[in-house]
């Protein structure tokens, strides 16, 4: 079994030196992607037209059969780990509607059921976004005009039925607190390509075409430890054009994926933007990896076999998930 790198390793690869005292420094404040530079992104990147102008299901074309044989072929312990969070049930400013759950106890059917309400996009609950969530100047992936496709009915194109087949491939978890040798990343702390480049190293893994990037943040546990906060760490806009080169399938995080402010002046989430509309890339957003580090971090990889089983909505813009890592 290959042998993770040690944390000393991932800070060298990071040109820095670690202070005994402290965690690793944060990389330096530099000039911010432009709302220019990101439009052009959102042209040059784009994979319109690449899989036909029909096409319902964009980056997922990568996960071909051979790519989910490859991603079983990595499954070796038969390990599986949860990477969802518990839905929260009381109301915080990173929870301003929890679940509800009516339950109905039926002592004489000697039976119970129950019925729960949730709307499961933003920043609290795990779930998959579809490729008819968000637009970026009135269009959706493919170049589609977002009035022809979301109504109050429903999306007629893209729904969460064309993944009905579920989403497999090989995930790659990148853990940046471990990296940083700290627990989590402090609310507002931007990542660059460098920094994943460094986890690369660091892991001993490549990501390539038609994977899973999944960014631990340490969301989660600075939740336990500081309490809720709606301010998140993530990518700063400067990863785009990582992300196109590297051909990546989904991407995920236990954050909403941007860090604050990562384009000024842009009033919508640009790698929401760019990943949905542009590359027609499902995101998961809210995840919990806390126990896939572990998982990870124990068996010396970060690398595994990634299912992700979306409920099938007709004309639903996403769904709530539980994906599930394979080791």
């Amino acid at each position: 079994m290959k042998k993770t790198p040690t944390l000393a390793a991932g800070i060298a690869a990071l040109g820095l030196v670690a202070s005994t005292a402290g965690p690793l420094a944060q990389s330096p404040e530099r000039e911010p992607v432009s709302i220019a530079q990101f439009d052009r992104w959102m042209d040059e990147l784009s994979n319109w037209g690449r899989w036909g102008d029909d096409d319902q299901i964009g980056a997922a074309n990568l996960m071909t059969d051979e790519k989910r044989r490859e991603a079983a072929a990595l499954v070796r312990t038969g390990t599986t780990v949860s990477l969802s969070h518990d839905f929260l049930t009381e109301e915080a400013v990173d929870a301003a509607e929890p679940y509800v759950l009516q339950m109905n106890v039926n002592p004489e059917g000697q039976n119970s059921g129950d019925r729960i309400e949730v709307y499961f996009h933003g920043v609290t609950y795990s779930h998959l976004d579809g490729l008819c969530h968000v637009f970026y100047k009135d269009k959706l992936y493919n170049g589609l005009d977002f009035r022809d496709v979301v109504t109050e009915d429903g999306c007629s194109l893209m729904d969460t039925t064309k993944l009905k087949d579920g989403l497999v491939t090989r995930g790659v978890l990148v853990d940046m607190p471990r990296l940083k040798g700290v627990p989590y990343l402090e609310p507002g702390t931007k990542l660059y390509q460098e920094d994943i480049e460094a986890w690369e190293e660091y892991a001993g893994v490549r990501l390539g075409p038609g994977d899973a990037l999944l960014l631990r943040t340490g969301r989660w546990a600075h939740r336990e430890a500081v309490g809720p906060t709606r301010e998140m760490s993530g990518w700063d806009a400067s990863i785009i054009p990582f992300l196109a080169e590297r051909d990546i399938a989904l991407l995920g995080a236990d954050s909403v994926h941007e860090a604050p402010n990562s384009v000024p002046g842009l009033r919508v989430n640009p790698i929401h933007r760019f990943a949905i509309v542009a590359r027609g890339m499902n995101l998961l957003d809210n995840i919990d990896l806390d126990a896939a580090a572990e998982t990870a971090a124990r068996l010396g990889r970060w690398e595994f076999m990634l299912v992700v089983a979306p409920l099938r909505v007709p004309g639903g813009t996403g769904s709530p998930v539980n994906p599930i890592a394979i080791f």
